[in-house]
């Protein structure tokens, strides 16, 4: 029938796929579109204000269910709820709390936009969990803590982009660690420990023209009191989007369990975070995530 346009089930104009999520276009039209996205349990996603003050983002919930904050408490969205967004002012973030699928209708491009960034970052996340499966894993956990602290310290939209980003590549210079170093069950060598060493230096390198992230996976090792590495800065010379990555990091990689020692509980890893804060670590940040692990109920 003249003006009628019917699609079967997986007759996207295109698709693509990441390990924890999937974004299709149905269709499009003058600068509209109508997206579908299917998220995987416990992966944040987030809205950000547009460019455009006209913009308009309407989202239906196809399955499954969402947390998002709002006003200082947690909210839950369900099956069959719906919300949009116009003339948004801050970041929203949410989290999936089971697999879900959203109908998403948007009054600008985006697809393009988007595919050509997950390809991107998706590519360079394999590269590294070809070699280390923990790490892959270990840096969705530290992209979550990361953007947790960065809503609570009332990071800016642009901070808050390039720390989502950095946060999930902070380690993405492994993939040129030799994978018998990333997963030796026994104690590194010094010649050994310098090769991990330079993880951050390459990492910088392969994001050298993300302007606004290398620098943060650049220093993600470095120490207030200058004990850190590549370069040995100290306190202020340390950008705050790192210095928010070494909590998250360090927080993570203690309470994991890992090939050379058993894991620690949150409670145990936030002691040894205080032990070294205003040394190693900033303390503003350490309080940050105590508080947040006390609202999720992980400490007392």
């Amino acid at each position: 029938m003249e003006g009628l346009h019917i699609f079967k089930k997986g007759s996207y104009i295109n698709t693509v796929k990441q390990q924890s999520a999937e974004l299709s276009l149905l269709t499009k039209n003058e600068g509209t579109e109508i997206l579908f996205q299917s998220i995987s349990k416990d992966r944040m996603f987030y809205i950000y204000p547009s460019d455009k003050k006209e913009s308009f983002e309407f989202y239906y919930i196809i399955s499954g269910e969402v947390l998002f904050e709002e006003n200082n408490s947690s909210k839950v969205l369900k099956e069959k709820d719906y919300f949009y967004v116009q003339d948004l002012k801050n970041p929203i973030y949410f989290k999936a709390l089971s697999d879900i699928e959203l109908l998403w209708f948007i009054t600008e491009s985006t697809f393009d936009i988007l595919s050509d960034e997950i390809e991107k970052w998706t590519s360079m996340v394999q590269k590294v969990e070809q070699k280390d499966r923990y790490t892959y894993n270990h840096s969705m956990r530290v992209q979550e803590y990361s953007i947790k602290i960065a809503k609570e310290l009332g990071l800016n939209k642009e901070r808050l982009e390039n720390l989502y980003i950095a946060s999930l590549l902070h380690d993405i210079g492994k993939i040129h660690v030799e994978a018998s170093i990333l997963n030796k069950p026994d104690k590194l060598t010094d010649d050994e420990f310098a090769i991990i060493k330079k993880h951050p230096i390459d990492g910088a390198e392969i994001l050298k023209h993300q302007k606004g992230v290398h620098d943060i996976v650049l220093q993600h090792h470095e120490k207030l009191d200058g004990s850190g590495y590549p370069y040995g800065l100290k306190s202020e010379e340390i950008l705050i989007e790192s210095k928010i990555v070494t909590v998250s990091d360090t927080y993570d990689a203690m309470t994991q369990d890992r090939v050379y020692r058993n894991a620690l509980s949150a409670s145990q890893a936030i002691q040894e975070l205080q032990r070294w804060s205003g040394i190693h670590f900033d303390e503003r940040i350490v309080n940050t995530l105590i508080v947040i692990l006390k609202k999720e109920g992980k400490i007392e």
